[in-house]
């Protein structure tokens, strides 16, 4: 029985897309257990052909749809769609993951007591992708040497390159479902959601284009559908060194986000760009400025 349905949107990064792959095929979930949906936004590198040569060893598909400008939420929206499992979990090309991974992600949906949005941890996720030459090398070594479980315990016993949200998670722990705004850091690079629940609230608005804001808006729809949210941490993989998306398009998305809600908690996404509020920050922002729910407000403006 599909237990989940791993989802990753790429697009003419083939070598990056190769590494993800090899990691699900290392998983401990039977094969029987989960799909993956490679949702192809475009590639003309051979995409296809690599996802082909994966048919014997995990049960996957590749998706595609036209190159017409970026479309992240689009190509995730096609594995969402074909999705056949309870659970969708989303991964990014160039994102390796651990052994235990989907074991991770599965057994913490099983175990809850209502529907969650469930962020796993990325291992050498950092500012603007900073990593040195020489642990990027050392990094791709030890893959080379088909051990992502290794390359992981050699990140944690070292200390190194932790997850950037490492100062979120500091400062509101693991378990941070209750405070205002916890979609702020569903980041789409490793995350689960039930697959009902993503459909029910309409899934990933295709309007985004360029870099930024269709996760968090997602996040933003499972919260308000009731989804709680919460790391963990043995859902665990890599982020491989790779240049950074560009994020010239980000003011414009989260200027969209605050257009399309319309209330006081989503309008400081506008003040995103000036990094006066910020991920990281926008829960104490909320409690400082004693500002009302979504839902609050929104019940409000109908009294009035």
């Amino acid at each position: 029985m599909l237990k989940c349905s791993v989802i990753i949107p790429t697009y003419n990064r083939r070598h990056l897309l190769r590494r993800t792959l090899d990691s699900l095929t290392r998983q401990d979930l039977p094969r029987t257990e989960y799909e993956v949906l490679v949702c192809d936004d475009g590639s003309d590198d051979g995409t296809a052909e690599l996802v082909a040569g994966y048919t014997d060893r995990i049960d996957v598909r590749h998706l595609y749809q036209q190159d017409l400008g970026s479309r992240a939420a689009a190509a995730r929206n096609m594995g969402i769609a074909a999705a056949r499992a309870e659970l969708c979990v989303f991964l990014d090309d160039g994102v390796v993951a651990g052994s235990g991974f989907l074991r991770a992600h599965v057994a913490t949906h099983e175990a809850a007591d209502g529907p969650l949005a469930l962020i796993g941890y990325v291992w050498a996720y950092t500012p603007h992708h900073d990593v040195s030459a020489e642990d990027s090398a050392h990094m791709q070594q030890i893959l080379d040497d088909a051990d992502d479980d290794a390359l992981i315990g050699w990140l944690r016993a070292e200390g190194r390159m932790p997850d950037l949200r490492e100062e979120y998670y500091a400062k509101y722990g693991d378990d941070f479902g209750d405070e205002p705004a916890p979609w702020s850091i569903f980041w789409t690079c490793n995350v689960s959601a039930p697959t009902t629940l993503i459909r029910a609230v309409g899934g990933f608005d295709e309007s985004f284009r360029n870099w930024g804001g269709e996760d968090c808006d997602l996040g933003y729809r499972l919260h308000r559908a009731g989804a709680y949210f919460a790391l963990c941490r043995d859902a665990a993989a890599v982020h491989l060194p790779h240049p950074a998306a560009s994020k010239s398009g980000e003011g414009d998305n989260y200027d969209y986000m605050a257009d399309k809600y319309r209330t006081p908690i989503m309008e400081l996404l506008r003040r995103f760009t000036s990094m006066e509020v910020h991920p990281f920050n926008i829960n104490d922002v909320i409690k400082a400025e004693n500002l009302p729910s979504c839902a609050e407000y929104e019940r409000q403006v109908t009294a009035r």
